[in-house]
């Protein structure tokens, strides 16, 4: 009985002036050597491990809040709280507080403070100026109360003092009796004076007072004085507002009147918070520090009441996913689920770890499934808020539970494709709804959060998983919307005219956007899966009909998903824009633009500037076979001369590369003499350092055949007579190749030993030059 009863949880006031939970033990109160003294002691109820030791010293201020807190300073900045589960446990670690410093336990403060600027004149004082007398509660001396309570904020030692006032003999409650007696005389002086009275006292920022004004006898008498401001011409009808408007809904009927206080009164004193009182100036910030406080440990309080009721949540879950169930009662259950999820925010984080547990033990995530899939714009808005809730918590947990789901039901029913499609489908003009849904899907399908060390498997599993059964659905309204491209790629194979009907509508060109920013996010992050997913389905070609878009901002969003992938560097990726001449709609749109100096311009010069800096050889030498005569005009920037240089000099390099081993016949005689004339070689290690001289035109050639598609006209091994790849004195002659006739070398890496092909290459050093594929092929 005892563990229960001094069962605490220790909490500290951070400098955002929120408290932090330090976690839960059990208190006792010890005399510790160290400290010389009576102290504090919480252990851990977990591992027993030491959460507070704190020495219970003479001159420290404990206060007593709402019969289970006990709140102190320990130094500056520096607050602690006690919070008990039972109210008999705070009484008895009060009473031995008070015992210590020989205070009556009926107090609910220990210590008067003491700004220290005022200390010293405070000594000076005689004793009876340490008591503030108040006027008695008389409609005639009103007046002289405000001006009473307005003067003592600016001195911490008289808001004590006048606290203390206050409570004794049920002082505030007869100033409250006294408004109602203003009201039914209609005095509005009076009125305008209860209006600075009460402002005041809840300034003076002191829990007892609070427990007081807030009570079910008084709260509404403090709303109705706060009321009555003088700055307004007509008074302000709050209370009818809380008594008529604002409607309290039992999903689930509450039992226990514990609770249902509880939850009234956090509702009243949040609206008095945020609604009634002015925004506090920089002087008043810190004045109602202590209504934040109450506000905050009523919700943690209702939020435990609640989970710790299992029959009470049961229910609610049952009646959530009962078909039967009317549509006005699941908006009401979801609406009750969004608002308990909002208070579980104040939870500090192992609260709030076994709150949302306790949530996915009951069946948040096929609840939410169903009432997602529905008509209702109501319920479907609240319910995406529980599940951002809970993929913020634990986007593990979420895709956990989606890849266990049933495979043999039909694809449209997974949870993610139920996100998916309520995002496709958001009616709101500005897609808000449809932007918070992306979200979560991009948190969701991120690999940084799948590296759970408990899963290892995890990422592989659900990437899988996601390109099988989802991401069709994703990219459906994009392939829908690009479909013309691939009818008249059909109609004239190898043509790269685009002759797509864009989408217009705006809402459509921003769901685009959305459904591109995502892909864009999969190119970076997924690598493997979302490549092979764009090549089997040509993606990256109907992305690019998108950059005739009326919307400059789609058209971005289209170049930038291919400026992601060509900036990953893969080859994959550049075959498969050189085969299917990607770069014209790129550049179409960028000669369409004339010369207006735009985002899309520069975006566009970004893309051909990353390619030459980064020196992607394939790519430059597509570029410039294929569009430079397009692109040579552009002067404004040195983007493409600076790839026609690097596409000259790669060139040069290659054909140094071939004169390196290639001769003319007598100068090959030459040669072979010395070789065989040098008794440093032998017969093997000559056969050797030839073969790359045959072998380099055959791998060459069949490189730049695979590379450039070409069907017609080339066997696959062209030869170049002595005179095209050198002069008899074996320097480059250039001069002597046909216009045209010289092969980009650009895109070799290196050279491919194929051994069978000797005797083919010697037959080919006899064929014409006439042989070499051209570009223009």
């Amino acid at each position: 009985m005892s563990d229960t009863r001094r069962r605490v949880k220790v909490y500290t006031l951070n400098e955002d002036r929120q408290w932090d939970d330090r976690g839960t033990g059990h208190v006792s109160s010890t005399f510790v050597e160290r400290l010389k003294g009576i102290s504090l002691l919480v252990r851990a109820e977990s591992d027993g491990s030491l959460l507070l030791e704190s020495k219970i010293s003479p001159n420290t201020a404990y206060q007593k809040q709402q019969d289970t807190l006990i709140v102190w300073s320990e130094a500056e900045n520096y607050d602690l709280a006690l919070s008990f589960q039972e109210k008999a446990g705070c009484d008895e670690i009060w009473e031995k507080i008070c015992q210590v410093q020989g205070k009556d336990p009926a107090l609910e403060i220990t210590q008067d403070p003491i700004d220290e600027s005022e200390e010293e004149r405070f000594e000076e004082m005689p004793e009876t100026s340490h008591l503030v007398e108040l006027p008695p509660c008389e409609l005639a001396r009103l007046e002289e109360i405000a001006d009473l309570v307005t003067s003592v904020l600016s001195s911490p030692i008289r808001r004590e003092k006048l606290a203390l006032a206050l409570m004794s003999e049920g002082y505030m409650k007869k100033l409250l009796q006294l408004f109602q007696v203003c009201e039914d005389l209609d005095n509005r002086e009076g009125l305008h004076h209860l209006y600075e009275i009460v402002r005041g006292v809840l300034f003076l920022n002191k829990a007892a007072l609070f427990e007081v004004m807030f009570s079910d006898d008084c709260i509404m008498d403090v709303v109705g004085c706060l009321e009555y401001d003088p700055a307004l011409v007509q008074p302000k009808r709050h209370r009818e507002f809380l008594t008529k408007t604002a409607k309290f809904k039992e999903v689930i009927p509450i039992t226990d009147s514990e609770l249902r206080q509880k939850i009234h009164q956090t509702y009243r004193v949040q609206y008095i918070q945020d609604i009634i009182l002015p925004t506090p100036s920089v002087f008043e910030e810190n004045f109602l520090s202590t209504l934040t406080s109450f506000i905050f440990f009523n919700k943690v309080e209702i939020v435990s009441m609640l989970q710790e009721d299992e029959k009470f949540l049961t229910e609610v879950f049952a009646q959530l996913t009962d078909e039967a169930t009317e549509d006005g009662k699941r908006r009401e259950l979801v609406n009750f689920f969004k608002e308990f999820c909002a208070f579980s925010q104040t939870l500090q984080p192992q609260n709030r770890d076994a709150f949302f547990k306790t949530l996915a033990n009951l069946g948040i995530l096929p609840a939410l499934e169903i009432v997602m899939g529905m008509d209702d714009l109501q319920v479907r808005a609240a319910a995406t808020d529980i599940f951002s809730y809970l993929v913020e918590f634990s986007p593990s947990m979420v895709r956990e539970f989606v890849m266990q789901e049933p495979q043999q039901t039909d694809d449209d029913v997974l949870l993610i494709n139920v996100v998916i499609k309520q995002m496709i489908c958001d009616s709101d003009p500005e897609l808000g709804g449809a932007v918070q849904l992306m979200g979560l899907l991009r948190t969701l399908i991120d690999p940084e959060n799948m590296l759970t060390p408990t899963n290892k498997t995890e990422k592989t599993e659900f990437l899988s998983f996601f390109y099988k059964y989802c991401m069709q659905v994703l990219t459906a309204p994009l392939l829908a919307n690009t479909v013309e491209e691939k009818k008249s790629k059909d109609l004239q194979e190898g043509s790269t005219k685009i002759n797509p009907v864009c989408p217009d509508n705006f809402q459509t060109a921003q769901l685009l956007a959305l459904i591109l920013e995502l892909l864009t996010f999969c190119v970076e992050h997924h690598t493997y899966h979302i490549k092979t997913y764009i090549m089997n389905k040509d993606l990256l070609r109907r992305v690019l009909v998108l950059m005739n878009s009326k919307h400059t901002f789609l058209a971005l969003c289209a170049l930038r998903f291919m400026r992601r992938i060509i900036g990953q560097k893969d080859e994959y990726y550049n075959r498969y824009i050189i085969k299917g001449n990607l770069f014209e709609p790129v550049i179409n749109t960028l000669l369409d633009n004339g010369t207006r100096y735009n985002l899309l311009n520069s975006a566009i010069i970004e893309l051909f500037e990353f390619i030459k800096v980064e020196d992607i050889k394939s790519l430059i030498a597509h570029i410039i076979d294929n569009y430079f005569t397009a692109l040579e005009s552009i002067e404004y920037v040195q983007t493409f001369k600076g790839l026609k240089g690097r596409y000259e000099q790669e060139k040069d390099r290659q054909t140094l590369r071939l004169n390196r081993y290639r001769r003319d016949a007598r100068t090959l005689d030459g040669d072979e003499e010395m070789w065989f004339n040098d008794d440093d070689y032998e017969e093997g290690e000559a056969v050797e350092k030839s073969r790359p001289e045959e072998e380099f035109p055959e791998s060459y050639g069949k490189y730049m055949e695979a590379k450039k598609g070409a069907a017609n006209g080339a066997n696959g091994k062209p030869a170049a007579s002595p005179a095209a790849a050198a002069s008899p004195n074996g320097s480059p002659a250039k001069s002597a190749a046909p216009p045209g006739a010289l092969v980009v070398k650009t895109a070799m890496v290196g050279l491919v030993d194929y051994p069978d092909d000797e005797d083919e290459e010697e037959e080919d050093e006899e064929q014409s030059p006439r042989k070499r594929p051209r570009l223009g092929s």
